[in-house]
């Protein structure tokens, strides 16, 4: 038995020997692993400088501390964590349906050429700056929401998070939200594009065949494959919108408050937004605490991508070819 189980082996070694690597593999192999090892050697540095600077933040001591003004670093970046939280979910909730409707259109109903177009579009709407985004939402979208708002205060104002006083110049965090679903819509929507049209043609043609509409077609075959992949998406433009820093900073005040009301002139506003309008006048302790705010935010906004890289390894293969 030994015998021939040596024999084999000599024999299947004979038959395929090992490759030989050329020149170009090695130095393209050595290249792809040391841009990976690059990546992992500066987010370890990032990571390291964030904590050891944040350590001062966390003094039991905050008299002297010009942004923490005697208090508790826990206390003081609380209401920028909600705002933070608040907001992107917000503009996930408002984007996430839209760029889903906006991705079964261009991969399933629009015609070719439309379908081109749309995607050029929204491709290039990613590419707008966020400074833009924040001029358009502060000086043109949020004066054009205030009728709304006061509509939405005299008619559902029952609800608590549309009572109160609405704010008089649209500067609101629900505007602040619009603003960034705007600017996640385009990841989300090329995601989910790119999702849809990986649908096995078999499931889309078997289930037409078998009498289903296009949207059945779409509700049976299309939604239950892209599933996992939709969810990937709108967490990834979750994860953008938590690191969003100039569009609201020019749409909302840097109050530290906790409220969830969406129209109120006080609002929450982010930690992005706080370490941006905060960090030129700070100094000693207080530009270490604008670094731990950062540390909170590069933890939350890692947590936040990691999930969505788990959920798309995850992913469910259906049987079948395209």
């Amino acid at each position: 038995m030994t015998t021939t189980t040596t024999d084999t082996e000599s024999t299947r070694s004979a038959v395929s020997p090992k490759a030989v690597l050329r020149p170009g593999d090695r130095i393209f192999s050595g290249t792809a692993l040391g841009a990976g090892i690059v990546i992992l050697v500066t987010l370890a540095a990032v990571a390291v400088f964030l904590v050891v600077q944040a350590i001062p933040a966390f003094a039991p001591d905050t008299s002297n501390n010009q942004i923490l003004e005697g208090q508790s670093f826990i206390t003081w970046v609380w209401p920028f964590v909600f705002g933070t939280l608040w907001s992107s979910l917000i503009a996930l909730v408002i984007a996430a349906p839209i760029a889903v409707g906006i991705a079964l259109f261009i991969s399933h109903y629009a015609p070719r050429r439309l379908a081109g177009v749309l995607g050029y579009i929204i491709d290039l709407l990613a590419a707008v700056p966020s400074v833009v985004f924040g001029l358009w939402g502060a000086l043109t979208f949020a004066p054009m929401l205030v009728p709304f708002y006061k509509w939405l205060n005299t008619n559902l104002g029952w609800i608590p998070i549309f009572g109160g006083t609405p704010s008089g110049t649209g500067k609101t965090i629900l505007t602040a939200s619009l603003v960034l679903a705007v600017m996640i819509l385009p990841i989300i929507t090329a995601i989910c594009r790119e999702i849809f049209l990986q649908t096995p043609k078999l499931h889309e043609e078997a289930a037409l065949a078998l009498g289903a509409t296009r949207w059945e077609m779409v509700r049976m075959a299309v939604l239950p494959f892209a599933r996992s992949g939709i969810v990937s998406g709108a967490m990834l433009g979750l994860g953008r919108a938590l690191g969003e820093t100039m569009a609201v900073t020019l749409v909302l005040s840097p109050l530290g408050i906790v409220t969830f009301n969406l129209l109120n002139p006080e609002n929450p506003t982010t930690i992005p937004a706080i370490i941006a309008l905060r960090f030129p006048e700070a100094h000693d302790e207080g530009v270490n605490t604008l670094i731990a705010a950062g540390l909170i935010l590069f933890i939350v906004t890692f947590a936040v991508n990691f999930v969505a890289r788990w959920i798309v390894s995850r992913r469910a293969e259906f049987s079948g070819a395209n």
